[in-house]
């Protein structure tokens, strides 16, 4: 029907699986999006199916049952071309026990003539109908203004700017024994078995000078490998940690090395712009020689560019090595995304910089940068403002961004840059 090209859409990633035929996506895909400053969580359903032969119905009903309770909002996306179904009542029924904001997108409405036809899903009784073509991304724009509106502030939290740090890995790679040794207690389970943390637990600690949430979060498995409900539970609070984190200590597999799961779990950090810090475990069961250390460095850098500035530890859950070392640069990556840059100090360090190497003229047009600025976000987000910024292409932004970590402490730190006009 397209609710995964919407989802391809709305991440800016081509994910999730796309086909004509019904049904196809059988699995959830998670994603991150942003719009008018609101970044958001994306879950992409399997297709809702009631009476069929499909032997992946009752899982696929289940898991979107889940995701009713787990979300805040909803995008009902239906057919314009194929009118009310009996399975799209089914759906509306669901949502209305929700009393949660729904969306109903009308897709496929590709030309004029067609929006019509979208007045008769008002007989939902859930609200407006918002006409789109997930292939085009024609009326993306008003459904989206109307999603991130009915967002609210969550309530006041009381260790409000104490550092939330979440313990991010796949499974099975040492979370929970990390967390026990940093707690020096069994507070959570510990188990060979892949997955036996089921939902992310929050510790404060408070010792040796530190005081901060720590977070440890059920491993997230690879998507073909979330059958039961109390795993697609698990990645589903998994996400939510990265979310409600400032920092992300992100655990490797010293024996495995960086693989795809990892990769994608990276992406999902970066994405969110969380800071972070690269943990190897189990280094003890490492052959090891003079270069061994830097050699898995450098093979993380390669698999995570062009973002590298970011702090590597080779640690040990079992012999505890390193481990106050974790804490500390954890707590330096904090330090580092909240910092405010006075603009005086930018200006100083990066305009003759930028005088030295401006940017490349475009179609003999030149490009003056005359002022920078820190916005005032959450993320570590810059400004620059130019009299053609639609001409700065990437390797400038990079070159720039490499600019900005020499000057000034972002070690550990995704950050934003915008190039506005003067």
């Amino acid at each position: 029907m397209g609710k995964s090209t919407l989802f391809n859409r709305l991440t800016e990633k081509r994910d999730a699986i796309v086909d004509p035929t019904s049904g196809v996506t059988r699995d959830r895909h998670y994603g991150y999006s942003e719009w008018n400053g609101r970044a958001f969580s994306v879950i992409d359903t399997g297709g809702y199916t009631e009476g069929t032969d499909d032997v992946f119905e009752k899982k696929i009903a289940e898991q979107v049952s889940l995701a009713l309770d787990e979300a805040t909002s909803f995008i009902f996306m239906v057919d314009v071309t194929t009118g009310i179904t009996d399975f799209d009542l089914a759906i509306a029924k669901l949502l209305r026990r929700t009393k949660k904001p729904v969306f109903v997108a009308a897709n496929k409405t590709d030309t004029g003539s067609l929006i019509p036809q979208a007045s008769e899903f008002y007989s939902f009784g859930l609200g407006d109908v918002f006409p789109i073509s997930s292939a085009s991304g024609s009326g993306s724009g008003e459904l989206l203004d109307a999603l991130v509106a009915s967002f609210h502030e969550g309530e006041a939290d009381r260790n409000e700017g104490i550092p939330r740090i979440a313990v991010i890995g796949k499974p099975n790679v040492g979370k929970s024994s990390l967390v026990n040794a940093l707690l020096n207690e069994e507070r959570n389970i510990v188990n060979e078995e892949a997955g036996t943390t089921r939902d992310s637990v929050h510790s404060r600690y408070n010792a040796y000078g530190f005081d901060f949430i720590l977070m440890d979060t059920a491993g997230i498995r690879k998507k073909k490998k979330v059958h039961e409900n109390i795993e697609f539970y698990s990645v589903l609070r998994s996400i939510k940690a990265i979310e409600e984190s400032d920092v992300c200590i992100f655990m490797i597999d010293a024996t495995e090395g960086m693989q795809k799961q990892d990769l994608g779990i990276y992406y999902m950090i970066e994405k969110a712009k969380k800071g972070m810090v690269f943990l190897v475990n189990k280094w003890d069961l490492v052959e090891k020689d003079h270069k061994t250390m830097d050699d898995f460095k450098s093979e993380i850098f390669k698999r995570i560019a062009p973002f590298t500035d970011v702090p590597v530890i080779f640690t040990s859950t079992v012999t505890k090595q390193r481990l106050h070392k974790t804490l500390e640069t954890a707590l330096e990556v904090y330090k580092n995304r909240a910092q405010k840059i006075k603009t005086s100090k930018l200006n100083e360090a990066l305009l003759p910089d930028i005088e030295h190497n401006p940017p490349p003229a475009h179609k003999g047009k030149y490009i003056r940068i005359k002022y920078i600025m820190q916005i005032p976000t959450h993320v570590p987000t810059f400004a620059f403002f130019c009299n053609l910024p639609q001409y700065v292409r990437e390797p400038y932004k990079r070159f720039i961004e490499n600019k900005l970590r020499q000057h000034f402490s972002l070690h550990g730190v995704p950050v934003r840059l915008f190039f506005r006009k003067k």
